[in-house]
């Protein structure tokens, strides 16, 4: 079963394809956003008894003639459908089930979209006890861990939790923290991930990991802390992050994942040279994970880049962020043809490119210039 492919198919018309669909086929970009969709969207396929497969990897897969390709997140040409993230749950809602607020919420969330315009979940996420209040979004009930290993912000105690103990030992906070211990955690954050080296761009990137909505029956304590562990997750451990955003008892493991995220991307950060063209941020780093790479690059758009897209070159891989949608996909994807061995893959707004790690950085850089001129 097929259609003609067409950039960000309508909510109606997917669901009308998936409807009637035999097996569905997710391709998933490795992005909390994306992952936390096809979870959405993997949940409302089971209530219908709808085979599927979910899937975050560059891998190629095989499929039968009457498969359904959806792709989610990423730009493809050799697919059915072509979600944005974002429409996860009006597509599920076309498909007759309620999405589980949670994770339709950490999607949102890890997409940088403000849920209070959509009513019906809003009022879906207070029937199952998600409210807001202030503080920090962190997954895990010890705040030092959930600070130093949150990728929401980079500060100089992320990726230490030694020092984010010592700075929230400062506040003298209670054993059971009020609303005024809350406010006085995400003041301080602020003030650290916004000082010093932080560019002013930190000022509003630093709000996606203040004022959060607490989960207190979901698996993590907030909803932007279960978006921070869906988008390291699906980046260190793609299994595990899918059958985390399906509903699956994962939590320990994936909260490893994120840790491990969390201290490798803060490190490369702080430890790469840098270079700044003309609207472009360039790092090099001593990291060969594509996912890690992307983290790196968003990171140091947010706080520490004076330029609106940043590129992030490891060993075999890149990674290209901006600001804004500027068609990276397809700037990568050109590039790609001036690296020999190398292929592209993501959206307007993040892109991955995996070539030889005997290329040299320099070309990589010249060859992503020559395609954004």
């Amino acid at each position: 079963m097929s259609m003609s492919p067409a950039e960000q198919t309508p909510a109606a018309d997917a669901a009308a394809v998936l409807r009637e669909a035999t097996f569905v086929r997710l391709r998933v970009y490795a992005s909390g956003a994306a992952v936390a969709a096809a979870g959405v969207l993997g949940r409302a396929l089971r209530t219908r008894n709808i085979p599927f497969r979910i899937r975050a990897t560059d891998a190629p897969e095989p499929a039968a003639n009457d498969d359904v390709a959806v792709a989610v997140g990423l730009s493809e040409t050799d697919r059915d459908l072509e979600l944005d993230p974002r429409d996860a749950v009006s597509v599920t809602r076309e498909l007759g089930v309620d999405p589980d607020p949670a994770v339709a919420l950490a999607g949102l969330h890890a997409a940088g979209v403000s849920p209070e315009d959509d009513s019906e979940l809003m009022d879906a996420a207070t029937g199952a006890g998600i409210e807001s209040r202030p503080g920090v979004a962190v997954p895990t009930g010890d705040l030092a861990d959930g600070i130093a290993h949150s990728t929401l912000v980079h500060a100089p105690v992320s990726a230490d939790r030694e020092a984010a103990q010592a700075m929230l030992a400062e506040l003298s906070l209670p054993a059971e923290l009020d609303a005024d211990a809350h406010r006085r955690v995400a003041s301080l954050v602020a003030i650290e991930a916004t000082g010093g080296e932080a560019t002013p761009r930190a000022t509003t990137a630093v709000e996606r990991a203040l004022h959060p909505h607490a989960t207190p029956d979901g698996p993590f304590e907030t909803v932007g802390g279960f978006a921070d562990v869906l988008d390291a997750t699906v980046k260190e451990a793609p299994g595990t992050a899918v059958a985390l955003a399906l509903g699956h008892d994962v939590r320990e493991t994936a909260l490893d994942a994120w840790r491990d995220h969390a201290q490798a991307t803060h490190a490369a950060l702080r430890e790469a040279s840098t270079g700044r063209y003309e609207s472009l941020y360039v790092l090099s780093c001593d990291l060969s994970s594509p996912g890690r790479l992307a983290t790196v690059a968003r990171l140091a758009r947010d706080f520490r880049s004076p330029e609106p897209t940043v590129l992030a070159v490891g060993a075999g891989a890149a990674a290209l962020v901006s600001t804004g949608p500027a068609g990276l996909d397809e700037q990568l994807a050109a590039a790609a043809t001036e690296l020999g061995d190398a292929s592209a893959t993501g959206s307007k707004q993040e892109a991955t490119i995996t070539f030889d790690p005997a290329v040299d950085s320099a070309d990589v850089v010249a060859a992503v210039r020559e395609v954004r001129r």
